[in-house]
């Protein structure tokens, strides 16, 4: 028997990463305050996380947390068709439902599984999921796991869209993109993939993670800023763990479809529910999300700093307005030795590197959030200047971006 050792191929794909710069190292916060974190001992002002309200430590979003737990305890004790749907779940479904304008909503543990539940509750081996190439892990996982045929267009391209789906005349058709894409940060063609889908007869859904709470009227988000509904889009996902600052997932649409994944969809069927005290924090984040406006509005106060100073020092940015402003390194060595020149002076940024991007597009993810000051960001971009021009680092000008990439 010639089968290969376990230890062996685990040896050699280690070996692979480090010779590529490719190792994922776990970093200890063992605190958090504001926008700093203690990180292994040390303070660092935080540009890579997802709080893009600053809602995660707001003291009505903690509070209710707490008073949820000591009355309701810290599990969700079942699946939510046995024993575990709340009445606080209940509740944050319906508030979010009428947040986002949709008929109903269903909670999930996280995105991911929400993405899993929503391709493979819906298709099957004859059936065709066309995704736009730099989609969310997620989104390309579950329709490999759908058993469907896979088609990705290059970014952000309506035109492929249609191609992708013409090719594929039989079957049912699903046509799937992140409405904020999570590593570039620029915004989907929402009303142009609309027509492509309504044309071709296939439910668009969209994730639509990094917009809810970010971007559209009343932070409703991308589908919403593309002044589009349910009749356009059918189903989206908003996640309660990135603006929102809490835990879990929600996928919201027609009222049918919703029943749909809520009888059938694995990921939703065979697992605890989020625990009741989770949801009263959401709940608390979204009512604040839904009125304190200030909070987007500062936001795009810093976005506009930032990118006034970033092109100012010379850096490669991408073509974003929203939170997630990429700064292009090109290779995987030169994005590890800034990102790591900028924790030595205190800021806290993540190099990104293929297969999350793809081949030659490494680069720092920075974030920005309400919780920033116009001196932290001013204080960033300074120091990122610096260790460039200290390390004589040839970062590459912002080009067309790539269309093919492994997630």
């Amino acid at each position: 028997m010639s089968r290969p050792a376990w230890r062996d191929r685990i040896a050699e794909a280690r070996a692979q990463r480090e010779a590529d710069s490719r190792v994922r190292v776990r970093r200890i916060v063992s605190h958090r305050d504001g926008a700093r974190c203690i990180v292994e001992g040390r303070s660092l002002l935080n540009f890579c996380g997802n709080d893009y309200l600053g809602l995660s430590q707001h003291f009505a979003v903690v509070g209710a947390l707490q008073d949820a737990a000591s009355r309701e305890g810290a599990g969700g004790v079942g699946s939510h068709l046995v024993c575990g749907h709340h009445q606080l779940h209940d509740t944050l479904e319906r508030e979010l439902a009428d947040w986002l304008g949709a008929p109903r909503a269903l909670l999930f543990g996280s995105g991911y599984l929400a993405n899993l539940a929503v391709l493979q509750s819906l298709l099957g081996d004859e059936d065709v999921c066309v995704e736009d190439r730099l989609n969310h892990a997620s989104l390309i996982d579950a329709a490999r796991m759908a058993g469907c045929r896979l088609r990705r267009y290059p970014h952000g391209d309506a035109e492929g869209a249609i191609r992708q789906l013409r090719s594929m005349p039989e079957g049912m058709a699903l046509l799937a993109t992140d409405g904020v894409f999570s590593m570039d940060g620029d915004i989907a063609p929402l009303r142009e993939l609309a027509l492509v889908a309504r044309v071709q007869k296939a439910l668009l859904y969209v994730d639509d993670a990094h917009g809810v709470g970010v971007v559209g009227p009343d932070g409703r988000g991308s589908v919403a800023a593309s002044k589009l509904g349910v009749n356009d889009v059918p189903l989206q996902l908003a996640t309660l763990g990135k603006a929102l600052g809490g835990y879990g997932a929600a996928v919201l649409g027609e009222a049918d479809l919703i029943g749909h994944l809520a009888e059938t969809a694995r990921p939703y069927l065979y697992t605890t529910a989020l625990p009741p005290a989770q949801a009263a924090a959401t709940l608390a984040a979204v009512k604040l999300a839904r009125t304190e406006h200030w909070r987007r509005n500062k936001l795009d106060e810093l976005v506009g700093r930032f990118r006034e100073r970033a092109q100012r020092a010379g850096l490669a940015l991408m073509d974003s307005q929203t939170p997630i402003q990429p700064v292009l390194c090109g290779d995987d060595a030169s994005a590890l030795a800034l990102a790591g020149a900028l924790e030595q002076a205190g800021y806290w940024v993540a190099a990104i590197r293929p297969p999350t991007v793809p081949e030659g597009r490494a680069r720092l993810r920075v974030t920005l959030s309400a919780l920033h000051g116009v001196a932290d960001v001013d204080g960033l971009v300074d120091a990122m200047a610096k260790a460039r021009d200290r390390a004589r680092l040839g970062l590459p000008a912002a080009g067309s971006r790539e269309t093919v990439v492994t997630r």
